[in-house]
C-alpha cells in the first residue's frame, strides 16, 4: 500500500502543472484522493482530472486542503447569499472529515447554476467542496435518518474507506489462475439469492437475500463457507428487494466489516425494507436474525456507485453497474476479473419491456463471457399479457368493485409494484377523473418519496414531471394510512388499498385481508409474482379457506371475496423478453447460468437458450460450484 501511494504521488506530481499545490494524496475506498490548496485550478479545468483518470486508470477525487476552509458559520452565511432562494435549500451541513458542504435542496439545477458557476463560486469563496442531495417531494423519515447518520458517522466512514482502500490496492500476490462461482442460494428457487465469486486473490459476494415465503429454507448456505467473514473482500447488492438484500445485516452481526457496493437508491430503499422486516417479525413475535444496529452498519459501509462507473473492488476484480429496468436503482452487475481473464454479468432481477418507471435493461457491455440470468418467468408458457390489457383489467376491476361499495385490496411490494400501480391509477385519474380514495399503507408511500429524490433513475417523461413539481406520487387521490385508522378505512368501504407485503407473507395486507375476505363484494387483485409456499400463491390458486392467527389464536377464514390476477405489471422479464434480451446482447456470452426461478423454469430457460443461441447453458443447484476459468 505504501509503495502504491508513493507511486501515485509521483505520477500525479509529474502529470499536473507545477503551480498546483498538492498537500496530500490518499486512498479512500476505491478512490485516489488529492488534497490541494488550489481547488480553483481543478474546477476551471476538468481535463486535469480526466487526464489523470485516463492515464492512470484510477478514480480520482479532488478535495480542498483544510487550511483553506472558511469557518462553517461564515461559510453558511456566504452560501446562503450565493444560492438563489427559489432553489429551495432545506439543509446545509459541513462534513469536516471530508471537507465537504452537504447541500440538500429541491431544485438542484439552481444550486449548480449555469455551467456549474454557482457551485464554483461556493468552492472558490468558502473553500468547501459542495456535495448535492435532492430533497424528496414528500417527507421520508428513512432518507432523513440515513443522511443524518452519514454526516454524524463520517469520521468512522473515512476510517473504513482507508481500510477498504488498503485491501483494494494491496499487492496482488496470487495470479488469477482460476475463477469459481458458488451458489449459496437462489438457484432453482425464488428467494435468498446469494452467490460467491472467488479467485486465488479475492472473495466477493453477489447479493445476500432471504426467502420471506419459507420457514425452512429462509437463509443462504453460509455454513458451507470455509473461510471467516473478515476474509470477504466485498458484497455487491443488485437491488433492494429482500430476497436479494434481506440477510445482509446478518453478515455485520457476525463479523463482516467490509464494503457494500450498490446504487444510492438501493442503499436507501434497502434500509427501509430491512427495518420494515424487523417490524413485521416483532409484530409476529418472531426472533429477528439481526438488529437495527446491524442495518445502520450496512448503511455506513455502503459505497454507492452510479450506472456506468468503473470501480476497482479487489486487486483483480473491477465492478460496473448498469440499469436493470426492474426497480429504482436496480443494477446488472458486470465484473471484469483479472487482466482480461474473464468477464461476467449477473442480472439480479431485470425487465426488458415497457414499464411506467424505467427504461429496459442494458444490453451492451465491453466484454462478456459468462451471464448469470434470472428465470422467474423462464417457463415455456410464461408470456405476460400486453400492457394495455393489464391496465384495462386493473381499472375495470376497481370500478366494478367500488360501484358496489366494495373494497379493492392490492398486495404490493412496497418498492416497485406499488409505484407502478400508482402511476397507472394516477394516469387514468388525470385523464378521466377519479373520486375513489386510494390508500397507501406500510412503506409504499415513503418508498414513493424516495423515488422523487432520484429522478435521474426514472424514465425521461416521469423525470420531467418530478423535476417540474408535478410528481404523480403526490397526487391528491393518494392518502397515507395511519395504522390506527385501518378499521375506519375498512368500515367506510369503497376504496382501493395498496398494502405490503406483495406475497402476503406478513405486513399490513394481512390485517386488511382478514377483515374483508369473507365479503363477496370485495376484491383482491394480485399484480406481482407469488412464490411457492406464499399465502398469496395459495389464494391465487383458489383456496377457499385459510387459517390465520388472530389475537394469538388461530382462526379459519372463508375466502368469499373476488380473486383476480392482473398480468403485465411485473418488474421481471417474461420468457419472450428474456429471449429478446439475450438476442440483443452485445457481445453474446459463451456460457449462461440460469437462476432465480422455480426449478422447471430455470431448466426450461437453460434448454431454450442452448437450443436457440447455441450457447453453453445450465441451471445450477444451490451449493454447486462452477469453475469459470
Amino acid at each position: 500500500m505504501t509503495d502504491f501511494l508513493k507511486e501515485m504521488r509521483d505520477k500525479i506530481t509529474e502529470m499536473l502543472p507545477k503551480d498546483i499545490e498538492i498537500t496530500n494524496v490518499d486512498i479512500e475506498g476505491p478512490e485516489v484522493v488529492i488534497y490541494t490548496k488550489n481547488i480553483g485550478r481543478f474546477l476551471n479545468d476538468e481535463n486535469l482530472i480526466k487526464g489523470l483518470a485516463s492515464h492512470l486508470k484510477k478514480r480520482f477525487v479532488i478535495r480542498p486542503d483544510s487550511s483553506i476552509l472558511m469557518d462553517p458559520e461564515q461559510a453558511l452565511v456566504k452560501i446562503n447569499e450565493i444560492i438563489p432562494p427559489e432553489a429551495g435549500v432545506e439543509r446545509i451541513n459541513f462534513d469536516v472529515n471530508f471537507n465537504e458542504v452537504v447541500i440538500e435542496a429541491k431544485k438542484l439545477g439552481l444550486v449548480i447554476g449555469h455551467g456549474g458557476e454557482t457551485l464554483k463560486r461556493i468552492s472558490m469563496e468558502t473553500g468547501w467542496l459542495p456535495r448535492l442531495l435532492r430533497t424528496p417531494t414528500s417527507n421520508s423519515e428513512m432518507m432523513r435518518g440515513i443522511r443524518d447518520t452519514l454526516i454524524k458517522e463520517s469520521k468512522d466512514t473515512k476510517t473504513l474507506l482507508k481500510k477498504v482502500g488498503k485491501r483494494i490496492y494491496r499487492d496482488q500476490v496470487k495470479p488469477t489462475e482460476w475463477i469459481r462461482i458458488t451458489a449459496l442460494g437462489g438457484c432453482r428457487e425464488v428467494g435468498r439469492s446469494c452467490l460467491l465469486i472467488e479467485t486465488p486473490e479475492s472473495k466477493v459476494m453477489l447479493d445476500c437475500g432471504l426467502n420471506v415465503a419459507s420457514t425452512e429454507n429462509s437463509f443462504p448456505y453460509f455454513n458451507s463457507i470455509d473461510f471467516s467473514l473478515d476474509q470477504l473482500d466485498a458484497v455487491i447488492i443488485s437491488h433492494c428487494h429482500m430476497d436479494h438484500c434481506g440477510f445482509l445485516p446478518y453478515l455485520f452481526q457476525y463479523g463482516f466489516d467490509g464494503p457494500v457496493y450498490c446504487t444510492t437508491p438501493t442503499r436507501d430503499l434497502m434500509a427501509l425494507l430491512q427495518v420494515d422486516y424487523l417490524d413485521v417479525l416483532a409484530k409476529s413475535a418472531k426472533t429477528p436474525p439481526y438488529s437495527e444496529k446491524n442495518i445502520k452498519d450496512v448503511v455506513k459501509h455502503c459505497i454507492t456507485r452510479e450506472y456506468g462507473e468503473v470501480t476497482d473492488i479487489t486487486p483483480d476484480i473491477r465492478l460496473t453497474l448498469h440499469n436493470a429496468g426492474h426497480i429504482l436503482g436496480s443494477a446488472l452487475v458486470h465484473l471484469h476479473i483479472g487482466e482480461g481473464a474473464h468477464n461476467l454479468v449477473y442480472t439480479g432481477d431485470m425487465k426488458f419491456g415497457y414499464t411506467e418507471l424505467f427504461e429496459p435493461a442494458e444490453t451492451r457491455f465491453p466484454r462478456l463471457e459468462t451471464m448469470l440470468i434470472e428465470s422467474t418467468y423462464g417457463g415455456q408458457g410464461d408470456i405476460q399479457a400486453p400492457r394495455y390489457i393489464g391496465e384495462k383489467k386493473l381499472i375495470d376491476t376497481i370500478l366494478e368493485t367500488t360501484a358496489k361499495n366494495g373494497i379493492v385490496l392490492i398486495p404490493t411490494f412496497a418498492v416497485g409494484r406499488a409505484q407502478e400501480v400508482s402511476l397507472i391509477i394516477e394516469n387514468y385519474a388525470r385523464q378521466r377523473g377519479w373520486d375513489i380514495p386510494v390508500y397507501l399503507d406500510g412503506k409504499a408511500k415513503e418508498a414513493s418519496a424516495i423515488h422523487t429524490a432520484y429522478p435521474e433513475y426514472l424514465k425521461k417523461n416521469l423525470q420531467r414531471r418530478v423535476l417540474h413539481n408535478d410528481s404523480p406520487f403526490d397526487a391528491n387521490i393518494f392518502q397515507m394510512v395511519d395504522r390506527t385508522k385501518r378499521k375506519e378505512i375498512i368500515d367506510q368501504g369503497r376504496c382501493v388499498i395498496l398494502a405490503p407485503a406483495g406475497m402476503m407473507n406478513g405486513g399490513p395486507v394481512i390485517e386488511y385481508f382478514k377483515n374483508i375476505c369473507e365479503d363477496p363484494k370485495n376484491t383482491i387483485i394480485f399484480v406481482g409474482y407469488q412464490a411457492e409456499g406464499a399465502l398469496g400463491r395459495k389464494i391465487q390458486r383458489g383456496v377457499k379457506e385459510i387459517a390465520l392467527e388472530d389475537n394469538g389464536k388461530t382462526r379459519g377464514y372463508n375466502i368469499n371475496m373476488r380473486v383476480e390476477t392482473v398480468e403485465g405489471f411485473s418488474g421481471h422479464a417474461d420468457i419472450n423478453q428474456l429471449l429478446g434480451y439475450f438476442k440483443k446482447l452485445s457481445p453474446r456470452p459463451e456460457r449462461v447460468l440460469t437462476m432465480h426461478g422455480e426449478e422447471k423454469k430455470c431448466m426450461n430457460l437453460a434448454r431454450t437458450l442452448s437450443y436457440k443461441f447455441r450457447v453453453e447453458a445450465s441451471a445450477p443447484r444451490n451449493l454447486d460450484s462452477i469453475r469459470l476459468k
